[in-house]
């Protein structure tokens, strides 16, 4: 059945309350529970130091648990660079069952796929021009962009220490509310911070307070 635009138009212009409500309804629904290891989530955001040259930066999200597995200043943006990071991420975490990505020409070349049938490792490649497929990793770029932005670097060198300083706060310091206030740390370890008190809870700053908040060591 086929109707006609200035049925659609009609009908949109009727129910537009009604789809502000559902639309409200999808932002506002708790995504499902994924285990930890089952879908990293990879993409790449770039910084400007204070002499005008542009950074990559490399971020390795958990989908299970929001932990940051990897968030590094790329020397390059070739294939092989990226390889490295992935396997030293793997290296320490394990291999996850599928990584997801956007369609950048380096996620798609003959190297990086071809690792990843390797290493028996699911690549999901979401739709073009539909980054909310790969929400986690966006919202996580976000979240640091919005200190980011906020904060001036001279070199690569120092946005690596920088990133090294979120990356800490990020996973063992700020809860997440879609982990039910836990950290990515807590929540990737397993650790229920009512049940199981930490040892010691030491006071965290960086970035000249703008990062800031309690770390629990458990």
């Amino acid at each position: 059945m086929s109707v006609s635009k200035s049925y659609i138009a009609y009908t949109v212009r009727n129910h537009r309350f009604a789809i502000l409500q559902r639309r409200r309804e999808f932002k506002r629904r708790k995504p499902l529970h994924v285990p930890k290891n089952a879908v990293w989530g990879l993409d790449m955001t770039g910084k400007v130091d204070t002499t005008g040259q542009v950074h990559n930066i490399l971020g390795i999200l958990d989908h299970g648990s929001r932990h940051l597995l990897a968030l590094s200043a790329l020397v390059n943006k070739s294939s092989w660079t990226l390889l490295g990071h992935l396997c030293l991420a793997i290296g320490q975490y394990g291999k996850p069952r599928a990584i997801r990505s956007d369609n950048e020409r380096v996620f798609t070349s003959v190297i990086f796929t071809s690792t990843l049938r390797c290493f028996g490792t699911r690549h999901q490649r979401i739709d073009l021009g539909c980054p909310w497929q790969n929400g986690r990793i966006e919202r996580f770029f976000g979240t640091l962009k919005q200190s980011l932005n906020q904060w001036a670097v001279g070199s690569r060198q120092e946005l690596q220490f920088v990133l090294g300083v979120f990356r800490d706060w990020y996973c063992y310091v700020r809860p997440h509310s879609n982990l039910k206030g836990a950290t990515p740390f807590e929540a990737w370890c397993g650790v229920d911070a009512l049940r199981c008190p930490p040892k010691a809870v030491e006071w965290f700053e960086g970035w000249d307070g703008l990062l800031r908040g309690y770390r629990l060591r458990y």
